[in-house]
């Protein structure tokens, strides 16, 4: 891939997503990097790339050990945008694994040497391609943001459009494997399970679907800081995640892993109270405090002895349907560290685990009956320079030709209430099942 990427600046503004609306959507190919709805801080990446043939070139990347130099359009400058599924991590941990899912590749790497960088702080935008290209698509996308006064397409479901959903497990036989959760913890083989479970859309003349058209329903509903949409070949991954998984700058990485939830309430005060409930409760935090231990001993495999740091504990943050219980760790890298060092030593995610790692994958593969798939996997972009932002795949939909699916779950510990823990998968599912236009099956 070029070495040479030049960033320069295009004359006005507009909102990502009428861009990507009027182009994008319809490529193979296509990635938006998305800020969020209505974003007023944060970078944005829109563009198309040739897929990656060779994964090894992206995990052979040497992560920085010293600050990126000036460069104007972000902190990507330009490299892979991508993702990779549960199962291929789980392999490389040494963990049994399910049948992968046919037709849906478990690692798609997209090379990404022409794109739009939107800087929602300054409203500004720029251009960034190979330097011989880069005059000839900044005039071209100066000419899309001049023509990009047009309401944004309108992505509502008709009234009729309802598809049914199928869901790995009903609610009864989720409640029952939650129980199994807890036997294995009081048999000492496990402290905390992320359980999960998958709902099932099947495609049909009534119900096609159009993944650009969902992933705007999805970001409207769930705004996210991380939210994504990939596409590679007839296979798409729409994300509104709001769990940062792994960024490296800088030489230092973090991680921010989310454990702990509660939905939002239209009332303030009982808005409130939710947070604070949230904040104290004891399961969720000894889940979250659990979870962050872990990924201290996975960062300090790739760290500096004594880097590691606990930045952040038992944060709330709050996004359009849910509050969240927050942690950030954070290292700083071995000098020569690669992506593959840190994902060998980091993935799949504690938070989408459990712990101790490799025993919670093992208890999960026997309950859980099929693959995850994409699920609790992690996308995002791996920069040319040793950069690294990769978002954990939760609250997310993966189409391909036969339909679509979502996954949800939640951790288990032995202070869990199974009715409470199958709301929340119902919590996490249901917007993502919206815009789809699928209901959640009864129960959930």
């Amino acid at each position: 891939m070029s070495a040479d990427l030049a960033a320069l600046a295009v004359d006005g503004w507009t909102d990502p997503e009428r861009l990507f609306a009027a182009h994008e959507a319809t490529l193979d190919g296509a990635f938006w990097l998305d800020a969020g709805r209505e974003a007023d801080t944060g970078w944005s990446y829109l563009g198309r790339g040739e897929r990656e043939t060779d994964a090894g070139a992206v995990r052979s990347v040497r992560c920085d050990t010293t600050p990126a130099g000036e460069w104007p359009a972000g902190p990507f400058h330009g490299g892979w945008v991508g993702w990779l599924g549960y199962e291929r991590g789980a392999a490389i941990a040494g963990a049994p694994i399910a049948e992968p899912d046919e037709g849906i590749p478990e690692e798609v790497w997209l090379r990404a040497e022409r794109f739009a960088a939107f800087d929602h702080a300054r409203r500004e935008i720029w251009a960034v391609a190979p330097g011989v290209e880069a005059e000839e698509w900044a005039a071209e996308l100066a000419a899309r943001v001049a023509a990009a006064t047009d309401p944004v397409p309108d992505t509502t479901l008709p009234a009729a459009a309802s598809a049914t959903v199928a869901g790995r497990h009903d609610p009864e036989t989720y409640a029952t494997l939650i129980e199994r959760c807890r036997d294995a913890i009081r048999e000492g083989d496990a402290y905390q399970l992320c359980l999960t479970t998958r709902f099932e859309l099947t495609a049909s003349a009534d119900h096609p679907l159009d993944p650009a058209a969902a992933y705007r329903r999805l970001r409207a509903s769930s705004p996210a800081h991380h939210g994504g949409y990939i596409r590679g070949g007839d296979v798409a991954l729409l994300s509104a995640s709001p769990e940062q998984f792994l960024t490296v700058a800088g030489g230092v990485v973090r991680t921010r892993p989310i454990k702990g939830t509660r939905p939002r309430a239209a009332d303030a005060a009982a808005d409130a109270a939710l947070a604070a409930e949230l904040r104290a409760d004891r399961k969720e935090r000894a889940e979250n405090v659990m979870i962050v231990d872990l990924m201290r001993n996975d960062l300090s495999r790739v760290s500096d002895p004594g880097s590691i740091r606990v930045e952040g504990l038992l944060e709330v943050e709050s996004y359009a349907a849910v509050h969240q219980l927050v942690s950030t760790v954070s290292g700083r890298l071995r000098p020569g560290s690669t992506v593959d060092d840190l994902l060998v030593a980091c993935f799949p995610a504690g938070s989408m685990t459990g712990a101790p790692k490799l025993s919670a994958m093992t208890i999960l593969h026997r309950l859980e009956g099929g693959p995850r798939g994409i699920f609790a996997g992690c996308f995002g972009y791996v920069g040319r320079d040793g950069s690294a932002d990769l978002a954990m795949i939760i609250r997310s939909i993966v189409t391909h030709p036969g339909g679509a699916y979502v996954g949800a779950g939640g951790g288990i510990t032995w202070l869990s209430d199974a009715a409470a823990e199958v709301a929340e998968v119902g919590i996490k599912a249901r917007a993502p099942l919206a815009a789809l236009g699928a209901p959640l099956p009864p129960g959930w």
